[in-house]
């Protein structure tokens, strides 16, 4: 779901102070007079000072802001979906905005979704879809017709007629005595928490029927789950705690990141590209198999409007999302490093957790450093996850939801302030297309990969990771320390253990959707790095996103050596 727009302060987005103040209420006794108000300010001696005390925009009024007529423009050319217009609007006009699940009423016939946008506490016009995204849609498109002609833009808006009826903000109690809004709410949203895990349960039990081996109670399993009004199918699945401990290598073929989500990510990738080449195919039962839609517009594809993506986590991926929920900000309780290593960012090295402010992470060092899983988490829901390569195809891919399913956790205040919070206020610095898609985040019934046999006690085994995506025959098992495939591994690429997951890989797949999509000029790239970089917004959304995060306090995003990158198919 998207998040809500940033107060107003001196300079909008989210320092880590901000952040720390706005999960005030779960930080049991907190001083709030001890928060300091910028990461510059820890750093120097705890400087405090109070928050600002600016009034907000109120609804329906012009800031001393320009209104962003262009902003506005390119919305009702249609060249700006209505949900990223919304809340590039709440960043430029500085408005707080949250797009909220609310519920259907008893005389709509049939199972919709309903949201609506909560403005400066205002609520506008319910939006019904048959999925969540396109009752987000629905109800930003609503309040965008309210909220611009208070603008001073009386132009038609996007056609909003379609669908099902739009609700008023104050509704009618319904006729029907048995009808209990709150609980069809409650009754939807646990079908939904239950629905998930069992569908990545009953997978991953299929998936390692007749490999025990691959097996251990100690597995980190993530898991992307697409739901349609077919019911929800599990299209990606990784599991791994390493990265390589070898050096950067120059062919592409070395996979330096194996912990779960990392792994289910990339496999991901690999279930997109499937479904591109099914999409060019030209064969009208292909495509019509493909999740793809194309915009006649931009040419750009995205995700069937009625599909939307979900991840499922079994344990909390490592970094920020870790952060203790006991956690006391004061002087007397914690220290400025202290701040930075648990909201800063963070890198790993052979499975190993560093805070970027630690004295101990050198990253001249000659191993693989990677960002850690909640700071790619941070990355994609900005970014997206499809990668720089699929962005020559593809619109950014959110997930609607992420979902924790880890019976040693109690909360997800670190997942919201990792993925979502740390980068409120960036959506309007970004270029088109991109956001911070703030996905909804729950505690789910627990899923932990169930162990078929004694677990084998060696290094090999201790740092396998799993793969498989949608259409694979069978998985592959990566030595997650050497970055390439086992012996025993069910599918091998070849003799030289290559994972099907290495960027030589995904360079491969990248040159057959060029060439089925009739693209010449991509085929011009020489190398995988001068492919990634000629997908020029997503490389200026990169840079934007590790320019905040470094101007917010959070620290510098690791520099991965170019070397990797420069190898030729």
């Amino acid at each position: 779901m998207m998040g809500r727009g940033v107060p107003c302060h001196d300079s909008r987005g989210a320092s880590f102070s901000q952040i720390l103040k706005m999960n005030a209420a779960s930080l049991p006794s907190m001083n709030m007079s001890y928060l300091p108000m910028s990461m510059e300010d820890v750093n120097n001696n705890l400087l405090l000072h109070p928050a600002s005390s600016s009034p907000k925009l109120k609804t329906g009024c012009k800031s001393s802001k320009s209104i962003p007529t262009e902003l506005i423009k390119r919305y009702q050319r249609g060249e700006t979906h209505a949900v990223s217009a919304l809340y590039q609007l709440s960043q430029v006009l500085q408005f707080q905005l949250e797009l909220k699940e609310t519920v259907t009423t008893g005389n709509i016939l049939g199972f919709y979704f309903a949201f609506c946008a909560v403005i400066d506490g205002v609520e506008y016009k319910t939006g019904m879809g048959q999925t969540k995204k396109e009752a987000r849609a629905k109800a930003a498109q609503l309040a965008l017709e309210d909220l611009l002609p208070t603008l001073g833009s009386q132009s038609l808006l996007p056609d909003v007629s379609e669908g099902p009826p739009p609700l008023p903000v104050k509704e009618k109690e319904s006729t029907v005595a048995d009808f209990h809004p709150g609980r069809a709410s409650c009754e939807r949203k646990s079908t939904f928490n239950t629905q998930i895990p069992k569908a990545v349960k009953e997978a991953y039990s299929k998936l390692m029927e007749g490999y025990p081996e691959f097996s251990s109670r100690e597995k980190t399993l993530a898991a992307f789950v697409t739901q349609s009004p077919a019911g929800c199918e599990v299209v990606a699945m990784g599991t791994g705690d390493f990265n390589t401990k070898e050096s950067v290598t120059p062919n592409g073929r070395t996979l330096h990141d194996s912990h779960a989500v990392v792994t289910a990510r990339r496999s991901l990738m690999r279930y997109l590209f499937r479904h591109l080449l099914l999409f060019f195919s030209k064969n009208r039962a292909l495509v019509e198999k493909s999740v793809f839609q194309q915009d006649e517009t931009t040419k750009l594809l995205s995700l069937k409007s009625h599909i939307s993506l979900h991840l499922y986590l079994n344990q909390l991926p490592k970094g920020a999302a870790q952060i203790p929920s006991h956690l006391r900000l004061n002087p007397l309780s914690i220290a400025a490093w202290e701040v930075n290593n648990q909201i800063g960012l963070h890198v790993t090295i052979q499975g190993k957790v560093f805070s970027v402010f630690s004295s101990t992470f050198d990253q001249t060092a000659t191993k693989v450093v990677s960002a850690s899983a909640s700071d790619k988490l941070t990355q994609w829901q900005v970014l997206g996850f499809q990668g720089a390569l699929l962005s020559h195809f593809i619109e950014p891919v959110y997930v609607s939801s992420i979902l924790v399913g880890d019976a040693l956790c109690s909360d997800v205040r670190g997942m919201e302030i990792a993925v979502s919070q740390r980068v409120e206020g960036i959506t309007s610095r970004l270029p088109m297309f991109y956001c911070v898609y703030r996905p909804l985040i729950s505690l789910v019934p627990a899923v932990c990969p169930e162990s078929h046999a004694p677990s084998p006690t060696g290094p090999t085994h201790q740092a396998l990771a799993i793969n498989w995506s949608q259409g694979d025959v069978s998985l592959e098992a990566v030595d997650g320390l050497e970055g390439r495939s086992i012996e025993d591994s069910p599918f091998k690429s070849g003799p030289a253990l290559a994972s099907r997951l290495c960027k030589a890989a995904m360079l491969s797949r990248f040159n057959l959707v060029v060439q089925e999509a009739q693209r010449p000029k991509l085929l011009a790239a020489v190398s995988y790095r001068e492919a990634k970089m000629m997908a020029k917004s997503y490389q200026e959304a990169k840079n934007v996103l590790k320019s905040y995060l470094s101007q917010k306090g959070y620290g510098s995003w690791p520099v991965k050596s170019p070397v990797s990158d420069h190898f030729c198919m």
